[in-house]
């Protein structure tokens, strides 16, 4: 269970302390997981909050900027060659699992692209959906660990560019 300090407030991430010192507000939510297999997973079940505002931050390799980061709702998929495209490379895949911890120093479902942004200042996409939506839910570095924060905070902060790169049938 996750430490919690004398006020039941939970212990605050990393990333948290940094929204602190940039003065951007945000609210703590905590999400339920379960073990898949090697990985450790948020549940389905995201006690009634809505899936389209939680969004998962994708690292992936381009051919010209090298490690580059995706933030899609949680219930889309990254269209890569949107991705792609709108970061000036031919083409873009997908971080192999086994080398993400190495490339953004967190594990896999809890990258984020405010304690990605302030360890590496890789190039960071946010899909246009999260403009449009306001307040939106990303990793605070843990797993099951997340903040609400304004998106356009968000993008400021990490200097992030908002793009169409979700999949649509």
């Amino acid at each position: 269970m996750s430490k919690k300090s004398k006020k039941g407030k939970l212990k605050k991430t990393q990333v948290e302390q940094i929204l602190d010192k940039n003065k951007v507000p945000y609210e703590q939510a905590l999400f339920p997981t379960h073990q898949d297999g090697d990985v450790q997973t948020m549940s389905v079940d995201h006690t009634g909050i809505d899936e389209h505002y939680i969004y998962k931050t994708l690292v992936l390799s381009g051919n010209v900027t090298g490690p580059l980061v995706g933030v899609v709702p949680v219930d889309t998929h990254l269209d890569e060659k949107k991705l792609a495209k709108v970061s000036g490379n031919k083409k873009v895949n997908m971080i192999p699992l086994k080398k993400l911890v190495k490339t953004t120093g967190y594990v896999h479902g809890a990258n984020t692209p405010v304690g990605i942004y302030e360890k590496h200042q890789f190039p960071i996409f946010i899909s246009e959906t999260a403009h449009q939506q306001g307040k939106i839910y990303v990793s605070s570095g843990k797993i099951g660990r997340s903040v609400k924060i304004n998106a356009d905070d968000l993008a400021q902060l990490v200097h992030a560019k908002f793009a169409d790169l979700e999949q649509h049938e």
